[in-house]
């Protein structure tokens, strides 16, 4: 469903939901009141760029009695998400709908009831929120990840099928429901099945971290073959679509030989979006896999990338924002030197990056209150003893604003590796300088302080291991990388 809130979902960027191309515009009307208010105002966002991770964000003030009426201009019909405080709930708005919208202060997602035009397709997100997104038994959790591909394959078909059952049972009792709803809810059932069916065999082997890669029966890909899985212009609005797209080329970029770690892999992966997909999909997904270039820092494939991109996007809808995003993640390519810092560590002395000069580092960037960062821990600590004495440092990177939850855990837990902590959370200095957006977050330094590895292998993964062993000495091999950077 839209927010779904599975493991895997911290494990796989996914997409908020997009707007039709090139609908008809018109205006959205939401009046409503707020029961026992907690926050002055309602928002309601909506993202106007397929490409940009801003949204478009229209306020309305609460009177004394707590109500509202908030108007705001769609591109046709668009998923959206009404904000109150830190609370967040799922919208489908178009043009025209007058809806009536109610919900407690303290609980906005589960309060939330709505009236009017375009109260049903609201109401039913609502609803499967509450029966699919926040029962655990239909979610993708390390429980079910860790199942083998029968009993997998098995919870997967269990749930579409009810999903599916419950969509049809709610279209017969609410006929006026639009067609652009309708083929909008169908693809949220369909592409959760297939990411996480494609994801699978991956988040397992990160999840598993004591059994090997899972091999799959020859049979297991074989939903892939199906003709309007890939080109499926009617899911154009949904958000898991355009998150199965991009697992998709990913994983046939695997099949050709290729490995994210790979200079070429995002080339690949670019190519295969620019041949097999159609329509206005075909140019976000290319935009898409160059963001993750940028990010993973092969500078001259992404460079390459971007002026073909140029040359196909005649109306620059998303070359000027591409163009902007590579110029932003140039400084953290593969051979650029990482900036330097100085932190204080839990035993109160002062850390700099370049005190490990001559030194693989494995940067984490944590903190104490996410539940994933957590998790990686033990994992964090296996791999420091299993490297212990060889010619790497594990630098933990706390970005917690309580210093003595922080230290408290590092010292009661004896976590190994060098712990420091920096003030500001992601709006630190550290945090800022390495462009880290949320936790955990992995970088991998060469010997000589630079960017070796800017998406490495999570620390739970088998994989890690190999990965950090073939990292040694490995600088030398991306110089020209370094040299070329200031080129493009």
């Amino acid at each position: 469903m839209a927010n779904r809130h599975t493991f895997a979902a911290f494990l796989w960027a996914g997409l908020l939901a997009f707007p039709l191309l090139g609908a008809a515009q018109g205006t959205v009307v939401l009046t409503g009141k707020v029961s026992g208010r907690t926050s002055d105002t309602v928002a309601v966002s909506v993202r106007e760029n397929l490409l940009d991770p801003k949204e478009q964000i229209t306020y309305a003030r609460l009177n004394d009695k707590g109500e509202f009426r908030l108007a705001l201009t769609v591109p046709g019909p668009t998923r959206a998400d009404l904000v109150y405080g830190d609370d967040v709930a799922e919208l489908f708005v178009e043009p025209g709908n007058q809806l009536d919208v109610r919900f407690k202060g303290s609980d906005l997602a589960s309060s939330v009831r709505f009236k009017g035009k375009g109260a049903e397709a609201n109401s039913y997100l609502t609803e499967t929120e509450e029966r699919f997104v926040e029962n655990d038994g239909f979610q993708v959790l390390p429980e079910n990840i860790m199942l083998y591909e029968p009993g997998f394959l098995s919870f997967l078909d269990y749930r579409r099928k009810e999903e599916q059952k419950f969509l049809q049972e709610y279209m017969e009792d609410n006929p006026t429901l639009s067609s652009a709803f309708k083929a909008y809810a169908k693809a949220q059932i369909d592409y959760s099945y297939a990411n996480d069916r494609l994801t699978f065999q991956d988040l397992r082997e990160q999840v598993v971290a004591t059994e090997a890669r899972l091999n799959m029966s020859p049979t297991y890909y074989d939903f892939l073959k199906e003709k309007t899985l890939i080109n499926n212009e009617a899911a154009i609005r949904s958000e898991l679509y355009h998150e199965f797209l991009l697992n998709y080329v990913h994983y046939m970029a695997t099949t050709q030989g290729k490995q994210r770690s790979d200079p070429d892999f995002y080339r690949v992966c670019y190519e295969l979006a620019k041949s097999q997909l159609a329509g206005p999909i075909r140019m976000v997904l290319m935009g898409r896999v160059m963001q993750e270039s940028f990010r993973f820092g092969h500078v001259k494939q992404s460079a390459a990338m971007l002026e073909d991109f140029r040359a196909l996007d005649t109306k620059h809808t998303y070359y000027p924002l591409l163009r902007h995003d590579f110029e932003v993640h140039k400084a953290f390519a593969i051979g650029a030197p990482a900036p330097n810092f100085k932190l204080v560590s839990s035993k109160g002395d002062t850390v700099s990056l370049r005190q490990f000069a001559g030194k693989l580092v494995y940067m984490n960037f944590w903190r104490t209150t996410s539940g994933l960062a957590l998790r990686d821990l033990p994992y964090a600590a296996e791999l420091a003893k299993r490297f212990d004495g060889k010619n790497i440092v594990f630098l933990n990177i706390a970005l917690d604003e309580n210093e003595g939850a922080w230290k408290q855990l590092v010292v009661s837990k004896k976590l190994p590796g060098v712990h420091v902590r920096a003030t500001g959370g992601l709006r630190s200095a550290v945090a800022r300088a390495y462009a880290i957006q949320d936790v955990p977050s992995y970088i991998l330094l060469a010997e000589d302080g630079t960017f070796l590895n800017t998406k490495p292998k999570r620390l739970s993964s088998r994989a890690a291991v190999d990965e950090i062993k073939e990292s040694f000495g490995k600088a030398s091999t991306y110089t020209s990388n370094s040299s070329d950077r200031g080129k493009q």
